[in-house]
């Protein structure tokens, strides 16, 4: 499987999901092609790592304010657009270098573009502990954003069981792709996939919910093994 058959094959999507790369934000969107664009990021994203990566970090779902506008998991429009630079050291093309990162959410959600607090810990992280982000992929269980109906795109809710399943197909493909590389799952739900399909895999702290400190303690012990 390729790299553009395996963004293909995402297409399929359960409902109470949202696709970035196949879907709409109708409400949020700033431009009419976002998923194109989405989509050409992701594929870009993972191709610069094909060959180099050595970390497969797998969380538990996209999330509204990372990867449902950039369609990279745990990354944020303003990672991409430069502006965690000055205070993290995380530039825009620690993510990918071949084409111009582009914001696909509206200026008036957020100015700087939308910003994503496990996303900030992760690759500030990575930057600090001198760590070369084309050799860490990051993933989640399940790939697209589950949001809260009731109340909007702009939310997050933890996967249901069905999500979660539909999720292994796409980690199963995931895991060809980058094979013999150290696999982390950093939450207790990915977990819980990743055993399901028998793969071996070291476990970190989720970085969000006071969990930021133990994550870089465990992230530093993981980067001198």
């Amino acid at each position: 499987m390729t790299i553009s058959e395996f963004i293909d094959s995402l297409k399929d999507s359960p409902q109470g999901c949202f696709n970035p790369w196949y879907h709409k934000d109708k409400k949020n969107d700033f431009i009419e092609n976002a998923p194109d664009i989405r989509r050409n990021q992701l594929e870009t994203y993972l191709s610069e790592r094909l060959g180099r990566a050595k970390y497969l970090f797998i969380a538990e779902a996209l999330g509204y304010q990372g990867g449902h506008f950039t369609g990279i998991a745990m990354t944020s429009e303003r990672i991409l657009l430069g502006h965690q630079v000055k205070k993290y050291g995380v530039e825009p093309d620690h993510v990918f270098k071949e084409i111009e990162p582009i914001r696909t959410s509206k200026p008036s959600l957020n100015k700087l573009g939308m910003s994503e607090p496990t996303a900030t810990i992760m690759w500030g992280a990575l930057i600090e502990l001198g760590i070369d982000p084309y050799e860490v992929v990051l993933w989640n269980s399940v790939p697209w954003h589950p949001y809260k109906k009731e109340n909007g795109m702009l939310t997050n809710r933890t996967p249901l069981s069905h999500e979660m399943d539909a999720g292994l197909h796409h980690l199963k493909n995931i895991l060809k792709l980058y094979s013999g590389i150290r696999v982390i799952a950093v939450g207790r739900k990915c977990e819980e996939s990743l055993g399901l399909l028998g793969v071996e895999h070291i476990a970190v702290r989720h970085p969000a919910n006071g969990g930021a400190l133990k994550f870089r303690r465990q992230l530093s012990e993981l980067s001198k093994l």
